[in-house]
């Protein structure tokens, strides 16, 4: 699962680099701390769904409670060498984690 902020003002090419940004790192993140899940995300295609947090506050909380989980998660802030002051959050990434899981953290956000 990937969340960016619905305010998040970037070109398309900038904004499908930050959600490979935040899919890379939370794949690596799970490859070194959740090798099951990891393994049985990549056996099953890898799967990726992008929603929308209407702000900052609702990433932090979002990032919050998947952490409560104990799921691997990869909050992604821009270096600011293009469009973005540095440090500006992008992304989130949430699992790989079971749809059940998942849907408890992220299932009332709009797909993006």
């Amino acid at each position: 699962m990937i969340v960016v902020p619905a305010n998040l003002k970037i070109g398309k090419g900038k904004l499908a680099a930050q959600v490979a940004h935040a899919s890379l790192a939370a794949s690596e993140e799970a490859r070194r701390t959740s090798r099951e899940l990891w393994e049985s995300w990549i056996k099953e295609g890898q799967a990726k769904i992008v929603v929308k947090a209407r702000d900052l506050e609702e990433i932090f909380r979002l990032e919050r409670e998947a952490r409560k989980r104990k799921l691997p998660t990869s909050l992604i802030r821009d270096r600011g060498l293009t469009q973005l002051p540095p440090d500006t959050v992008t992304a989130l990434g949430i699992g790989p984690a079971p749809s059940s899981v998942l849907d408890i953290i992220t299932g009332g956000l709009p797909l993006l």
